[in-house]
């Protein structure tokens, strides 16, 4: 495996994943959409006659938060689709030894019982408002059998859990739980504001998995996985939203009140990810999400300054 090439690179989970991939190989090409447009299929075919990759993982999508999916729900369904399909047409085109495809596990059926386990995928339908996103990247589910089936290629598809860290999108409206709770508890710090308010009861249960520890394990898949998949990349570890609310506003460092807005709705009141056929591995995501945290906290606070809707004092 003398040549990896990493589509999204400038993206959360890769900005975790180049270092881990320079420190074990010597041949890491990360790249973004400033130096391909994977929607182009000329483009998609001259990337991989230029990089000529024998591993090529495939992090590269459009993503948002819940506002933005509901907003432009056939975008996220286009563009996904055509990356994704994209990717596998060329990785098999152009004879790749390993793929490696990521997707998220929002797109999980909407009725899924936790823990959820990967033969769920296919017992119904994702949540509504983000079901373009999230059936588009389902498909590299049917793409990754169909293209070993037909043309031996060998792609693994991992789902890892509700991932946070540094290098998060923490934009308002676009972010997801974490990076949101953190920044609205740090705003509240530096414009000593007695309370935050938060949605619902506090009583909904997540599943958290550090980014840094997806990207630390994704080397294994490239050396030792030669099934399709997909596997739940996660923690395994329940945590409900109001203790969440709690170690945010600890290593924040906020002082003031936490307030929550009952008249608003709690959402799917437990999401949590089996790790059985991951552990079974011998693989595991041990970041203790207090240290996460922080670690996360602290890029937020150093980065603050360069985020372009941030408050200014």
């Amino acid at each position: 495996m003398n040549n990896i090439v990493v589509s999204g690179a400038t993206g959360f989970l890769g900005k975790h994943l180049i270092p881990v991939l320079k420190a074990e190989y010597h041949n890491v090409t990360g790249l973004s959409s400033k130096d391909y447009n994977l929607l182009n299929e000329l483009q998609v075919k001259q990337m991989f006659e230029d990089t000529k990759p024998d591993v090529f993982i495939h992090l590269a999508a459009y993503s948002g938060g819940i506002g933005v999916n509901k907003q432009k729900p056939a975008d996220f369904y286009f563009i996904n689709s055509i990356i994704t399909s994209l990717g596998f047409e060329y990785a098999a085109k152009y004879g790749v030894k390993k793929m490696i495809y990521t997707m998220g596990g929002c797109s999980y059926p909407a009725t899924a019982v936790s823990p959820i386990d990967e033969e769920q995928m296919w017992d119904g339908f994702p949540q509504r408002e983000s079901a373009g996103y999230s059936c588009a990247k389902k498909m590299s589910i049917v793409a990754s059998e169909c293209y070993r089936t037909q043309y031996g290629l060998n792609s693994t598809v991992l789902i890892p859990g509700n991932m946070y860290g540094e290098y998060d999108n923490f934009r308002n409206g676009e972010s997801h739980v974490i990076p949101a709770m953190l920044r609205r508890y740090y705003e509240a710090k530096i414009s000593n504001s007695r309370s935050v308010s938060m949605w619902g009861s506090g009583n909904p249960e997540r599943d958290f998995v550090y980014a840094g520890d997806v990207a630390a394990i994704i080397p294994w898949f490239i050396e030792n996985f030669d099934e399709t998949g997909p596997v739940n990349i996660s923690s395994g570890t329940t945590t409900s939203i109001k203790e969440l609310a709690e170690k945010v506003k600890n290593v924040v460092g906020y002082e003031g009140r936490i307030e929550w807005d009952t008249s608003k709705p709690d959402g799917q009141m437990s999401k949590i990810f089996d790790t059985t056929k991951m552990k079974a591995l011998g693989l595991s995501c041990d970041t203790n999400l207090s240290d996460g945290l922080s670690k996360t906290a602290k890029w937020l606070c150093e980065n603050y300054d360069n985020l372009t809707d941030g408050i200014r004092l």
